[in-house]
């Protein structure tokens, strides 16, 4: 059985346009072609993209996606994807404790009991967010601390500011069906490049991996969607058209 690129699309709830760039950096290669040129997709294939996906949801970037890949196809892909779900059901119950004190929180505004003060922090886990970034990108990381070192209150809050006057301009183009290569979505483009140049420099690929990330985690989705539907997609996809046409 085989299926078309639109219909394997729907099943991923990716776009045609980030397959055929799988395609392009041979991440992830078509079974064929079908009539017109349309790419078509075998089982084989689509358990391969369920891994991508997988690991693009754990953050990693598309050169390390290939990277891991490759390792897993030597090593064995039970064996990792085993790793990959003990981490997931890890995850999931931290998130589950996270949930029960929301509603704790909850019952108690609502005139129930008095949650007890180490019940209040439940399944949080402040450094996690420092650990995952270190894990993830530590090059990134230590050239982030060199660069904001000094930085003021005001002067991280300006530079807040900044990505959210950005993530609304991106939202606006995405309502508007503007198209991502577009002059005015690019202009736009090019200067959040050099917003996430305050902190660090990506090259093009890691400044692709950066939106698609934008998309893969929850956090970074919500903040670009809760300006519009569909507006973390939007700028990956924009990133994407800059770092072709501009980086190295």
């Amino acid at each position: 059985m085989s299926w078309t690129i639109a219909q394997v699309a729907r099943l991923s709830r990716i776009t045609t346009r980030t397959l055929r760039h799988y395609d392009a950096i041979g991440l992830l290669r078509p079974a064929g072609t079908g009539p017109g040129g349309v790419r078509m997709y075998e089982r084989e294939q689509l358990l391969r993209l369920q891994r991508i996906l997988l690991l693009r949801d754990l953050g990693l970037g598309l050169d390390a996606i290939a990277s891991v890949i490759d390792d897993q196809d030597r090593r064995g892909t039970r064996e990792v994807l085993g790793r990959h779900r003990a981490w997931l059901l890890a995850e999931s119950e931290r998130l589950a404790r996270l949930a029960g004190t929301v509603q704790l929180t909850i019952d108690e505004l609502s005139g129930g009991a008095q949650m007890d003060v180490e019940e209040l922090f439940e399944g949080f886990d402040p450094a996690r967010y420092e650990r995952e970034v270190e894990q993830r990108w530590p090059l990134a990381a230590a050239e982030s601390r060199r660069r904001t070192g000094d930085w003021s209150r005001r002067e991280f809050a300006g530079a807040a500011q900044r990505g959210v006057d950005l993530a609304r301009r991106f939202a606006g183009f995405a309502a508007g069906s503007v198209p991502v290569d577009d002059a005015r979505t690019q202009e736009a483009v090019a200067e959040h490049y050099q917003w996430v140049c305050l902190f660090w420099t990506p090259d093009a690929a890691a400044y692709r991996g950066l939106g698609e990330m934008y998309v893969a985690d929850e956090r970074f989705r919500q903040y670009y969607d809760k300006h519009g539907r569909g507006t973390a997609q939007y700028v990956c996809d924009a990133m994407a058209v800059y770092a072709a046409a501009n980086l190295p």
